[in-house]
């Protein structure tokens, strides 16, 4: 009789290339940029309809740090290192630096649109790469453009005019 069980040695977790770490420690840097943009913008924004942006940026912000949570950890489930350093995070960040002092509501909706915008492009941009290694984790980045591109959607139409 032929045995089907494997032996302790045999059995390895799953875990990421080079590459998949690459893409994800990418994903993280740029979700905790766009959370720390985000609320920059938050304590900021001054102008017509203040309270409401004001409180939507809270929610960019709540999903963007949540979002870098679940990459870091996911990172970790997959033994690699998540690195969300402030000076990591400043010096490989894709998305372009938010202007400093106030800002009027008209301004933050376009400047965090695109912010958003270029988050979702980093997602998109390692989808692939990531999908055809682990769809698991694909799996998350679907999560993260879906959420992304209805708070920019949201936010933008702020200033959207029929």
């Amino acid at each position: 009789m032929t045995t089907t069980r494997r032996t302790e040695s045999d059995i390895q977790g799953f875990q990421a290339s080079p590459q998949l770490q690459a893409s994800l420690q990418q994903v993280l840097v740029d979700m905790i940029e766009l959370h720390l943009q985000g609320k920059q913008a938050h304590w900021n924004v001054v102008g017509s309809n203040f309270r409401d942006l004001h409180l939507q940026l809270d929610e960019l912000v709540d999903f963007a740090r949540e979002g870098s949570d679940t990459i870091a950890e996911r990172m970790r489930t997959l033994y690699a290192v998540a690195d969300g350093r402030s000076d990591t995070v400043a010096a490989t960040t894709t998305l372009p630096a938010f202007p400093p002092y106030e800002r009027n509501t008209t301004e933050v909706v376009d400047l965090i649109g695109t912010r958003i915008y270029a988050t979702v492009d980093t997602l998109r941009g390692v989808h692939d790469a990531v999908d055809a290694e682990d769809p698991s984790t694909a799996d998350i980045l679907h999560q993260l453009i879906d959420g992304l591109e209805k708070l920019a959607w949201l936010i933008r139409s702020e200033n959207h005019k029929v």
